[in-house]
């Protein structure tokens, strides 16, 4: 496949034998090969019929956010929201599913990223659909959709009464290095190797503090040390071998205070992987450079690639992260879209 032609290519300029021409061109054949935004299914409902809550009684604002809702869903005319609480042994799997047993349409979330995801995995490819009202750090999903993060009057509104609109959804399959395996659903980015190294080691108390600046001062300390290698396959073509710090795979792609991969768009139906592989902190402060000025010239330690499906084999085992969460170390995973699969009400 043309695909897997350009990314043997893009392997050989990140180990020093390709020219810098070989990149520009690869990166325009990449861009003309991306599919066009498929069009989202927008509603012009103006209200839900049965309203759940999922809130994470450990984030502060579960009271604003109940009363919020409350008062929406009167104003609406509806019946009182079903108010239901994640715990530490689950993050709002078990909530959702009881939320769509109680004839709930609408599912909002309040709570961080994890609990975002965890009802999304239940609510996907069902006709129930999902609200934010984020309370999180990092509340990665809610910037890509624009849910306002300081405003939760605005944002409650926007869930119950909200037009639909019809994202896609990441799985991932990771193969931990006990033997077993995992499926997961993701809305954002998941990833292996430096930033699920990052994820696992930053400090809580920090983060209790500074908000999302405690995942800088972890960055920080993980700048220095050596890549690994992966073997990588897209969309079922034939394995590369790559050195990498890190491989993201992206649905969506703003984080904080970054839009790390400008071009991604959570409604076309493929995936954005972004391979890393610096080998120092030069090499780290180059894409740093290519990420906050938004430079669209392609460079050497930063590859990008839509694809819909991809395989991954760790040559030694590497730490995992999904939406920001630490998911362990895995030898291996498997990705791929599903498209148009999760309904959002947004203000």
């Amino acid at each position: 496949m043309q695909r897997n032609r350009l990314f043997a290519l893009i392997s050989a300029g990140a180990a020093g034998t390709a020219a810098t021409i070989s990149w520009l061109s690869v990166r325009r054949l990449v861009d003309r090969n991306r599919p066009a935004s498929l069009a989202p299914v927008v509603g012009v409902a103006t209200s839900a019929r049965k309203v759940a809550l999922v809130v994470n009684p450990s984030k502060s604002g579960t009271d604003e956010a109940i009363s919020a809702v409350q008062h929406v869903c009167a104003e609406a005319g509806l019946v009182e929201p079903l108010v239901l609480e994640s715990t530490v042994e689950d993050p709002g799997q078990g909530a959702a599913r009881q939320a769509l047993e109680a004839g709930c349409d609408v599912v909002i979330a309040a709570g961080g990223d994890g609990t975002v995801r965890a009802v999304a995995e239940v609510l996907r490819d069902t006709e129930a659909t999902l609200g934010l009202i984020p309370l999180g750090t990092g509340n990665l999903l809610a910037r890509n959709v624009e849910v306002p993060l300081e405003d939760v009057g605005t944002a409650a509104f926007g869930a119950v009464r909200g037009p639909v609109r019809t994202i896609d959804t990441g799985s991932v399959t990771l193969n931990h290095v006990d033997g077993s395996s995992s499926e997961h659903a993701f809305l954002v980015i998941a990833g292996i190797g430096t930033d699920a190294d990052v994820m696992d080691d930053t400090n809580e108390e920090l983060k209790a503090k500074v908000g999302w600046l405690a995942y800088s001062e972890a960055g920080f300390r993980h700048l220095p040390g050596k890549r690994k290698k992966i073997s990588i396959a897209l969309d079922g073509g034939s394995e590369q071998t790559r050195s990498v710090r890190s491989v993201l795979f992206a649905n969506c792609g703003k984080l904080q205070g970054l839009d790390l991969v400008p071009e991604a768009k959570i409604d076309d139906g493929v995936l954005d992987v972004v391979v890393l592989s610096p080998r120092s902190a030069a090499g780290w402060g180059w894409i740093f450079l290519k990420t906050a000025f938004r430079a669209r010239g392609a460079i050497p330690v930063m590859g990008f690639y839509p694809s819909a499906s991809l395989q991954l084999r760790c040559h030694e085992p590497m730490n995992t992260q999904i939406d920001g969460d630490g998911t362990g170390l895995v030898n291996g995973l498997s990705v791929s879209v599903k498209p148009a699969s999760l309904k959002i009400r947004l203000a």
